[in-house]
């Protein structure tokens, strides 16, 4: 029998080719229902609340909004990869430091944690809500600003 990690990443590889056969289709649902059975609510997102400003530097941020969004705006230090192709360049994202991964609103960057997380990468997050989300909240200094006293 195939490990778990292996026979997810045949189960996404699987979803990725086009048409599915009946019992491939059930083998990739088998698979992407014990991930889900086993996820955590909160194992794949993260808040920006949630990291202090001087741990930034040391997360691999990657804007998964298509060049021209990431061209227009961006959080300093990211790269771009376009959600869709996540899966595809999963070769250039490490699994030895934290990754963060964010659209304009965390939708479409929640598709590309979940095919990693498939392919068994664990130390990938989804920054919830998105850039939009990363701003208003404060960019880079919102761990600092959720731990101020009220009026600060």
């Amino acid at each position: 029998m195939m490990n778990k990690p292996a026979f997810a990443a045949v189960a996404v590889l699987a979803l990725l080719a086009a048409p599915l056969q009946a019992e491939d289709t059930e083998a990739l649902a088998e698979a992407m229902e014990e991930h889900l059975e086993f996820a955590e609510y909160g194992a794949s997102i993260i808040l920006p609340e949630q990291i202090p400003a001087e741990d930034w530097p040391s997360i691999l941020v990657i804007d998964a909004r298509n060049a021209g969004q990431f061209e227009a705006d961006h959080i300093p230090g990211a790269i771009n990869i376009e959600w869709r192709k996540v899966v595809a360049r999963r070769d250039e994202i490490p699994r030895d430091k934290p990754v963060v991964i964010y659209c304009n609103t965390g939708s479409l960057s929640a598709q590309a944690v979940f095919g990693l997380r498939l392919l068994g990468w664990d130390n990938v997050r989804v920054l919830q809500d998105g850039l939009e989300g990363w701003k208003a909240r404060g960019g880079f200094e919102a761990n600092r600003r959720a731990g101020a006293p009220a009026g600060e």
